[in-house]
């Protein structure tokens, strides 16, 4: 135990009984004699004790009166309280033990048994202590190694990332701001509470990162398909279509040496689903309606909005205006229509995204940094 003296209040309306119990506690605790209920609360305002003693049978405040005081007050509900009572009936014990007292003792009483008493107690009450304060190290302990392993998966996930924009030079700041697109859809479908049995069981901490994977089935592509001055044959369409389930076999090779793996389930799921089609005639599965999983189908909105308003070999980049109304013309065809109603809503926010993201890479362009693609 603690070498410090201990406090202990010792409540009694009875001025003899505070003499007797002062004069047996007084070389080993701080005693403080307090001859009310009401006086013992103005004293807990400037000092808050280890233990109270407790007498029940006081005029004004009984001790029952003032321990239904203590335990409803968030400042003193955990301080230990023993009742001290002439009364010797197992039903008064009861009921002192029920509304939160940790012993009970008749009067008169022997000074070593209180003395002993009043030790284990105290050593419990340290104890406690103790241990609420270990579990509150051990939880920033964890936190602070969650933290650490969720900014090595960012690490990790950025360099893979920036391999692939990399190799495919035609969609330079595409994981960027298609991220940026999901976000602003996902905190949508939380705010109006969309899809809630599902988006509610989400970690957006993994959630949103995890995205930036979905194109990373890419890096198994040739660069002469890959990067083609033009229009890709139907060949060539159907190898660039394959980087969807590549990407999705990749993440889940990865998946089968972990054991933690909500971080990739949804890299997985993004990888292997933002090519389904609401109407069932999208790949690699052919999916149809909300057979498609929910990260596929926002991711689905996210990717197609970037390749109408980005310069392509085989294309200029579509005002955002018209963006907006291809996306919105693919309801219940290309999109999920829940979704594409909450994109209407969202859409000079995605323009705003687009337009900030490809103000950068002018930036970077100008600076010698990145090719200007956007």
């Amino acid at each position: 135990m603690n070498s410090e003296r201990r406090k202990i209040f010792l409540v009694d309306d009875n001025i003899s009984n505070l003499t007797a119990g002062r004069s047996m506690l007084k070389n080993q605790y701080d005693i403080f004699p307090i001859p009310s209920g009401n006086k013992l609360f103005e004293i807990l305002e400037k000092v808050t004790p280890d233990l109270i003693l407790l007498d029940i049978e006081m005029p004004g405040m009984s001790g029952y009166e003032a321990i239904k005081k203590l335990k409803a007050e968030k400042e003193t509900r955990d301080i230990p309280v023993i009742f001290l009572t002439a009364r010797n009936d197992p039903g008064s014990e009861l009921e002192g033990l029920n509304m939160g007292a940790v012993d009970y003792i008749s009067k008169p009483f022997s000074p070593p048994l209180l003395l002993k008493r009043i030790e284990n107690h105290l050593l419990t009450r340290n104890q406690q202590i103790t241990l609420k304060d270990y579990n509150v190290n051990l939880q920033q302990m964890v936190r602070k190694q969650t933290r650490q392993v969720i900014e090595l998966q960012n690490s990790i996930l950025n360099t893979v990332t920036e391999m692939v924009e990399f190799r495919d030079d035609t969609t330079g700041g595409h994981i960027e701001r298609t991220q940026s697109y999901l976000t602003l859809l996902v905190d949508a479908l939380v705010r109006e509470r969309i899809y809630w049995d599902e988006v509610s069981a989400w970690n957006l901490e993994f959630l949103i990162p995890s995205a930036q994977l979905h194109d990373v089935g890419k890096i198994a592509i040739s660069d002469a398909i890959l990067n083609k001055p033009g229009k890709l044959t139907p060949d060539e369409f159907e190898t660039m279509k394959t980087h969807a389930a590549i990407g999705e076999a990749a993440i889940e090779g990865i998946m089968k040496t972990t054991t933690d793996n909500n971080f990739l389930r949804h890299a997985k799921i993004f990888a292997g689903t933002h090519h389904e089609k609401w109407d069932g005639s999208g790949y690699p599965r052919g999916l149809k309606n909300s057979l498609i999983p929910l990260q596929g189908r926002l991711m689905a909105i996210a990717d197609v909005y970037d390749a109408l308003i980005t310069v392509r070999p085989y294309k200029k980049p579509f005002p955002a205006e018209e963006a907006e109304r291809i996306i919105i013309e693919g309801r219940e065809k290309h999109f999920d229509p829940v979704l594409v109603d909450l994109f209407r809503g969202l859409a000079p926010q995605f323009a705003r995204i687009a337009e900030r993201c490809n103000e950068t890479l002018r930036y970077r362009a100008e600076a010698g940094g990145l090719k200007e693609t956007a």
